[in-house]
């Protein structure tokens, strides 16, 4: 039986660990959000070139597919006892290719450094820092999800409101220079924090995925997929969408910031209602509701990983996170150029409204299914 002493030492870790996967979070996914802004500034300015809104959302969407798509190899490297070298190893890629964004000036040094070079940084940080939560919280694991992803607000928030203000003063290049810093001290606070819990356990090729509840796995992971080919729309292409009704180019790239932060609210309640009625009954409920759609999706992204948790122990929790992420990846990868081919054809963004839309409704059907066979009812929390 722990002592009280223990107890208190337990938490602090606990607190730790959460406060500096809010941190990663604060870095990656803070300044993958941004994109919005850096979008509406590369097709008005850098990126002059025919169809440029198909173009330049090529580099977003590889951005938000790679942050998913390395997940299984990053996942297994956790499970193995590799968290610090992966960690390490992804946060030194992320803050040098944010200092190549700088120095690029054409289409394709975009894509690599900003599209290919930090969304696999991004990968890399993101699927061991969310599967340590699972080491970590059991009982809270929805609320430590919910705090963790309030990081990604918080950046989202804050750096497309600096970038907008930085770059008529210092530049571009030197508000690429900064936001590259903020990283560096934020990651570097992480990778010196951020620990496991418990020690790798070796599993045999293939002996997880035969102990998985192989039909509510997959249509969850289904479901991942579809939403995942709507849900970006918004943040990709909000500033663009405000400028062309008019709204002043002054005020428009703030929209993006709003988005991020009302996410944030999102992100926290849904932690808070995980832990008592089940992480896909939130999910559920809030990606039904249309008219806050930020403070919603933020609920669907802080829980994401949460089902999987429950699928399987923390043995190979990082593996059964990573074959989630990488078949959403592939959805966030196609949703954006899809809008905006959508948009190109059509003349306006109603119709990319109604794709969209109806990307992420069917993505709540297929969860439907996905919570039946979880929990082999209707009723329950799940």
């Amino acid at each position: 039986m722990s002592s009280p002493l223990d107890t208190i030492r337990q938490n602090e870790k606990e607190g730790a660990v959460d406060s500096n996967t809010n941190t990663d979070e604060h870095a990656i996914f803070g300044y993958v959000n941004s994109w919005g802004v850096f979008q509406s500034y590369y097709q008005s300015d850098i990126l002059k070139v025919r169809r440029r809104l198909i173009c330049a959302a090529w580099i977003g969407s590889i951005q938000y597919s790679l942050v998913f798509l390395p997940a299984l190899v990053a996942g297994r490297l956790f499970d193995l006892g590799y968290l610090h070298p992966l960690l390490l190893g992804s946060s030194a890629l992320l803050v040098t290719a944010t200092f190549l964004v700088a120095e690029c000036h054409e289409y394709w040094q975009f894509l690599l450094c900003q599209g290919f070079a930090v969304g696999l940084a991004c990968g890399g940080i993101m699927n061991p820092t969310t599967a340590v939560i699972a080491h970590w919280f059991k009982r809270k694991r929805g609320l430590a999800m919910g705090v963790m992803a309030m990081g990604s607000s918080f950046g989202g928030t804050l750096i497309p409101i600096a970038a907008r203000n930085l770059i008529p003063k210092v530049g571009f290049p030197w508000t690429m220079r900064i936001i590259g810093f903020i990283l560096l001290v934020g990651l570097g606070l992480a990778n010196l924090l951020v620990k496991r819990r418990f020690p790798p356990v070796p599993t045999p090729a293939g002996s997880s995925t035969s102990r998985l509840p192989l039909p509510a796995f997959s249509f969850y992971c289904a479901s991942t997929f579809t939403s995942f080919l709507g849900i970006y729309t918004v943040l990709t292409y909000i500033d663009v969408l405000a400028t062309a009704h008019g709204v002043d180019a002054n005020f428009s790239f703030y929209l993006v910031s709003i988005a991020n932060a009302s996410s944030g609210l999102g992100r926290y309640c849904a932690g808070i209602l995980a832990d008592r009625i089940g992480p896909m009954n939130v999910m559920i409920q809030q990606m039904l509701i249309v008219v806050c759609e930020r403070c919603a999706s933020g609920s669907f992204v802080s829980l994401l990983a949460n089902p999987v948790m429950e699928f399987g122990d923390a043995s190979d929790v990082g593996r059964r996170i990573g074959m989630m992420m990488s078949i959403l990846a592939l959805g966030g990868l196609a949703g954006p150029p899809i809008s905006g081919a959508i948009n190109t054809s059509t003349g306006g963004f109603e119709a990319v409204g109604y794709y969209a839309g109806s990307a992420v409704l069917v993505g709540v059907g297929l969860m439907l299914v996905s919570r039946y066979f979880g929990l082999k009812g209707l009723y329950g929390k799940f």
